[in-house]
């Protein structure tokens, strides 16, 4: 948790582009009668470079009040949130002589002001990001520019090899001229190093490769047992946890707490010092996890960060390749055999919240052979009839809940008290500012780019309008047929009710801050509903938790959040015991 055919006019320019005023060095974008002195514009400047290179991206221009941060590390969903305005560059040309690009204040589109003449004039500290892009010709005969991810898990304002401006204080006001140094460069990510416990494997994907027309990698980060290195011969369950990209396991901390660390506050938990909290949860997870007794698994968190998302969602998809089968048929024998899996769907499960949530439940019913459990917590909508709070295949806008007379505005965020935080308007605001045709890198244009048809222009047909809201029926329809996994189970229980009953495991909080709830009361009555066989398909709530309750009653959600592993053990331990067919090995990992 947390593209369309756009109705936007000028986001885009390209050296060539018919009717805009552009030279090698200088490229504007605006309407050749335009004047700088009637809309503003400004001007960033590229560093010299001594092999010529043409550059396609984002350009990001950020305006901030709050000199603690850097404005780049203050865009946020919420009321907190400084200004970001975006653009689209294509074919800007940079040399030993440099490069400059000059854009019309008119041609940004603006988070959470929509238009830079908006702006109350006064001092500001601004920053400018320059978003690369690639340019990926895929097998499907489409050729797109994307932000492919560079081992930051798609974060625009830590992409290695993307060009930033150092914050500089200046008086801004709708119709400035401004010129802005683009003289720093994102530094590469050093990989993480294998530890005693955390072990790191790269492959290359031959499905994703022919797929995007360029080498395309999976990465597994996997926690092995205690004893793994001193006991060759055994053989172990695994568990794969699916979640957003992470370097590594943050919830497993081998070293005591830092009794330096500076508490901070959550702001979404309403508490003090939960960085402290994290760490003293993720050492305690490490206690667990080699204390004698506790269980000898394996557990695997996928890297999967693609052009438009830091996840995959681990299925197939006509934007994003074949990603459901390349993890299932690539990655997993390779990680099976390296880390000494047992290798056999009866000893294979998965867990996650979010995101993460729905490709538990979502491998489950699409590969339903190949695992014996998936706890799915908070998950994505399961239920497209509760999109967040959208009916997708009912409701005429996105936006708005629409009565003869009124429109009353959907909200997209809440807090612990229900109080709303973000519209999905808003939110909707935020992507188009970062990215258009579904390039923000963000929750809606990753769900158009996974769960949609390719749009004619080789991007993602979005399910709604983004300024307007307006759905399209004919993608809510695919988005059915294809990705609404209530909707496939009811089509298709007979096949698959006998091979996920027993295995699928649902909590959620009723308090969701997403509002993930209702897909799953949808999912619920949809299960009450079927029978030969009945549904045995666990669904839990957790009276007023939060995003991501993963269905511990005895413990508040900011605590709960923190042991999915540990959490979900003893039931995977229970199942293998329950359903391990004669001859299983129980033994060997069992020391």
């Amino acid at each position: 948790m947390m593209q369309k055919r756009s109705t936007r006019r000028g986001l885009q320019a390209s050296a060539s582009l018919v009717g805009f005023c552009a030279s090698a060095l200088l490229l504007v974008l605006a309407p050749c009668e335009a004047t700088a002195d009637s809309v503003g514009q400004v001007t960033f400047a590229l560093p010299k470079i001594k092999t010529a290179e043409v550059l396609d991206g984002r350009m990001l221009f950020l305006l901030s009040t709050d000199p603690e941060k850097e404005p780049r590390e203050q865009i946020a969903l919420d009321a907190s949130t400084q200004m970001v305005f975006g653009a689209d560059v294509e074919g800007v040309k940079r040399s030993a002589e440099g490069a400059e690009i000059t854009i019309q204040n008119e041609m940004f589109y603006g988070y959470p002001v929509r238009y830079l003449r908006d702006v109350v004039p006064g001092e500001y500290y601004v920053q400018a990001v320059f978003h690369r892009y690639e340019t990926f010709h895929r097998a499907d005969g489409h050729v797109v520019k994307l932000p492919m991810d560079r081992g930051e898990g798609q974060h625009w304002n830590q992409a290695p090899g993307n060009l930033f401006s150092k914050p500089v204080k200046m008086s801004v006001t709708g119709h400035s001229n401004l010129r802005v140094e683009l003289d720093q460069v994102i530094p590469p990510i050093v990989p993480e190093k294998d530890t005693k416990y955390v072990r790191h494997l790269t492959i290359q994907s031959k499905l994703l490769t022919k797929f995007w027309g360029r080498p395309m990698f999976l990465t597994a980060i996997v926690l092995v047992p205690e004893g793994f290195d001193e006991h060759p011969q055994a053989r172990y369950p695994l568990a794969i946890m699916h979640d957003h990209f992470e370097p590594g396991f943050n919830e497993f901390r081998t070293e005591p707490p830092d009794p330096k660390l500076k508490p901070d506050y959550s702001r979404r938990f309403h508490i003090s010092g939960y960085n402290r909290i994290q760490q003293e949860e993720a050492y305690k997870t490490y206690q667990q996890w080699a204390s004698p007794g506790f269980p000898r698994m394996l557990v695997l968190r996928i890297g999967h960060a693609n052009p438009y998302y830091d996840d995959s969602y681990a299925v197939n998809s006509a934007n994003l390749g074949p990603y459901g089968d390349a993890i299932q048929t690539e990655l997993l024998p390779a990680v099976e055999k390296k880390f000494r899996a047992i290798g056999q769907p009866w000893a294979r499960f998965m867990y996650g919240g979010s995101t993460g949530g729905w490709e538990s439940a979502a491998v489950q019913i699409f590969y339903p052979d190949e695992y014996n459990g998936a706890f799915a917590a908070c998950p994505d909508p399961i239920d497209f009839r509760g999109f967040t709070n959208i009916n997708i295949y009912e409701d005429n806008n996105a936006f708005y809940a629409e009565g003869p007379h009124t429109r009353t505005v959907q909200p997209g965020m809440r807090d612990y008290l229900g109080r709303t935080l973000a519209t999905t308007q808003s939110v909707n605001q935020y992507e188009l500012a970062l990215g258009s045709r579904g390039r923000s890198g963000e929750q809606f244009d990753i769900w158009n780019a996974v769960y949609g048809p390719v749009g004619a222009d080789g991007y993602p047909r979005p399910l709604f309008d983004k300024e307007t809201g307006v759905i399209d029926r004919e993608v809510a329809q695919y988005w059915h047929e294809h990705y609404d996994l209530s909707a496939i189970l009811q089509r298709d229980w007979a096949r698959l009710g006998p091979k996920v009953n027993g295995k699928l495991h649902v909590p959620v909080g009723t308090a969701d801050s997403y509002f993930l709830t209702d897909a799953v009361y949808f999912f619920e009555d949809m299960l009450k509903m079927r029978d030969n066989p009945k549904a045995d398909i666990e669904i839990t709530y957790g009276d007023r938790a939060e995003h991501c309750w993963n269905g511990d009653p005895t413990l508040p959600n900011y605590l709960s959040r923190l042991h999915y592993l540990t959490q979900y053990v003893p039931k995977i331990i229970e199942r293998i015991e329950k359903t391990a067919p004669p001859g299983a090995d129980l033994t060997s990992w069992r020391y």
